[in-house]
């Protein structure tokens, strides 16, 4: 180390997940500048300590990296809570906000929510003119001037990645609108790092159990659904969507489409294997669910340098109601992870809140229990939770800067009471967020301000 480099802020005597690719511990860490200068031993941390050090005692406390939910609608989510869709208060209808002052405050409600289970970094999939008009007001432009806003005013207490829509949320759209919006769309933001406006979501289907999934084969009432894009047929939808995808390539924007349907993701995968063919470009487009994903479409996700983001939680609860839909047994119990796995494709766990709470400790012991008996239970754990830090910072576009806790990177914490290692996959809803960093900054402490979290 420079002799004359001294820390803002130490937290040794704990069990420090770095979370790399190697799944290197240490005891502590050491912060300055809002970035981490270096993990070790409490011996290897020491020089880093002067008068002017906030030196923070873990005794046995674990430090994970900031977790970052790939797939959270924080403005609805803000909006709802502490209900959620498929909680105690189920979805409710009609406007949940119906002014930028309310649209306002539910931002700043599901930050302080998000803080307090340790999510530094989440991202909005789903915001733009497209939902104007929708039944929510949690979707619309309001909401994207307002995040600009509180950006600027410093307010936000996570990482914000946003996805423009130009179409209804889980519902149709018009090609032509979604090629303008393509077109006009302004990612212009004060600081990436902090608030990026990251491309497009598209909203290709529907879901299973509902029948509305775009399938290969057929539901239990003869028919297999359809794309979300107008068109004539299912031939002119396809050609669509294929249309919107390549157009957002080619405009350097990042596409997350909703497909959950074998025959959607086919399509998707078919146009974005063509956009990066002919105009190459690591823009790191994504499915989003992937409910039906075909074993045999996960390698092609890969090549393509494509993601996915899926969720455990919901899986688990809906599982049965798809097979019923589909005519057949229920899913495999691994759902598409087992397949994502097997290619190699960097898919991340996310929660889908306000669909459920948006708890990285439950969803990730649902995508254990999911995936079945290990035989190396901690290096699954370890996978497990790079799915909700090194890999969503992929997505992210900003893995050399955030997502594990190597020096360098900023210092987006959570600090847990207890080791994940000593309790498992399936004991980590019984850990406490104790403590939540954001750039080296305290964003949440339990000890302080205890925020409900709602059920689990």
């Amino acid at each position: 180390m420079n002799d004359d480099v001294r820390a803002d802020l130490v937290l040794r005597g704990g069990r420090v997940h770095v979370l790399d690719a190697q799944d290197t511990r240490a005891q502590a860490i050491a912060i300055g500048d809002g970035r981490i200068l270096a993990v070790g031993a409490d011996t290897d941390i020491e020089p880093y300590i002067d008068a002017g050090t906030d030196v923070v005692e873990l005794e046995g406390r674990a430090v994970l990296p900031g977790i970052n939910d790939s797939h959270l609608h924080a403005s609805w989510l803000g909006g709802m809570w502490p209900d959620t869709v498929f909680g105690a208060g189920g979805p409710r209808e009609g406007a949940l906000v119906h002014d930028d002052a309310q649209r306002r405050e539910a931002i700043l409600r599901a930050g302080e929510v998000i803080a307090s289970l340790g999510i530094t970094s989440y991202t909005e999939p789903g915001i733009g003119p497209g939902e104007d008009d929708g039944p929510t007001g949690s979707f619309g432009q309001p909401v994207l001037d307002l995040y600009r806003t509180l950006d600027a005013e410093g307010l936000l207490r996570a990482r914000v990645n946003l996805l423009l829509v130009f179409g209804l949320i889980d519902g149709p759209a018009r090609t032509q609108a979604i090629l303008d919006g393509i077109r006009d769309a302004d990612t212009t933001v004060r600081d990436p790092a902090r608030f990026r406006i990251a491309g497009v979501k598209i909203f290709g289907d529907g879901i299973p159990p509902m029948r509305n999934a775009y399938i290969h084969g057929r539901y239990d009432d003869g028919t297999h659904g359809a794309l979300l894009l107008d068109g004539g047929d299912d031939d002119e939808r396809e050609a669509h969507l294929r249309t919107a995808i390549v157009a957002a390539h080619e405009a350097g924007l990042q596409v997350a489409v909703h497909a959950t349907g074998d025959r959607t993701i086919d399509v998707v995968v078919d146009a974005v294997r063509r956009a990066v063919a002919q105009h190459p470009a690591d823009l790191r487009h994504y499915v989003v669910h992937a409910d039906l994903l075909p074993r045999d479409t996960a390698p092609l996700l890969a090549e393509a340098g494509m993601g996915a983001t899926i969720q455990a939680g919901i899986a688990a609860v809906t599982s049965e109601w798809a097979a019923a839909a589909t005519g057949g047994p229920v899913p495999t119990p691994d759902w598409p992870a087992r397949a994502l796995f097997d290619a190699g494709v960097p898919f991340t766990l996310s929660s889908d809140a306000p669909v459920l709470p948006p708890d990285w400790r439950t969803e990730i012991a649902a995508a254990d229990r999911l995936l079945g008996p290990a035989a190396d239970a901690r290096a699954r754990l370890h996978e497990l939770l790079r799915r909700y830090t090194a890999v969503p910072a992929w997505q992210d576009h900003a893995e050399s800067w955030k997502g594990t806790l190597e020096p360098g990177k900023v210092a987006d914490l959570a600090v847990l009471s207890d080791d994940p290692d000593a309790v498992g996959a399936q004991g980590l809803p019984t850990l406490r967020i104790e403590r939540t960093y954001l750039g080296g900054e305290v964003v949440y402490d339990a000890a302080s301000a205890p925020i409900a979290t709602g059920e689990a």
